[in-house]
């Protein structure tokens, strides 16, 4: 596959053009195992603005992603644990969130409770900026891996 589609689908992974350009690079890959690996260590190696522009793809958590890409499927899907019940909760915890971290709140929400990711939500505010760079960046990493093999 050339590169700019390469880069392109994986973008719908983890929307950091450094990530893209820096996995599509690599390739090919024999396996899921190895894309994985380069995958995981590349959001790990990402810089700070690199992650925030990655985060800038992703909805609030409980706001349903608009749009029949792709990536707004896959977001849809993975929050299916939210409901009516904890939605406006949900929308009270993103605002201290972001208020307190300046970006939005990113928790691999794949078989979560809409409970669950709200008393993740409450115990990450009282984590200080360094800790929550590194929750966010393996939150992340895991979002990327489960999209890889939907992907794939």
């Amino acid at each position: 596959m050339p590169i700019a589609p390469t880069e392109q689908d994986l973008l719908t992974c983890c929307a950091s053009r450094a990530f893209a350009r820096h996995v599509a690079a690599l390739r090919p890959y024999r396996d899921l195992a190895q894309l994985t690996t380069v995958a995981d260590a590349a959001v790990r190696g990402l810089e700070w603005p690199d992650v925030l522009e990655a985060l800038a793809a992703h909805p609030r958590i409980g706001q349903r992603a608009a749009g029949a890409d792709r990536e707004a499927a896959w977001s849809r899907q993975e929050q299916s644990g939210v409901t009516d019940g904890t939605r406006a909760e949900l929308a009270e915890g993103n605002k201290a969130y972001e208020e307190r971290f300046g970006h939005v709140y990113l928790i691999c929400a794949t078989g979560l409770s809409g409970e669950e990711m709200l008393a993740r939500l409450r115990e990450r505010l009282l984590n200080d900026a360094e800790a929550e760079q590194a929750v966010v960046r393996e939150e992340l990493a895991k979002i990327t891996r489960l999209r890889l093999a939907k992907m794939l």
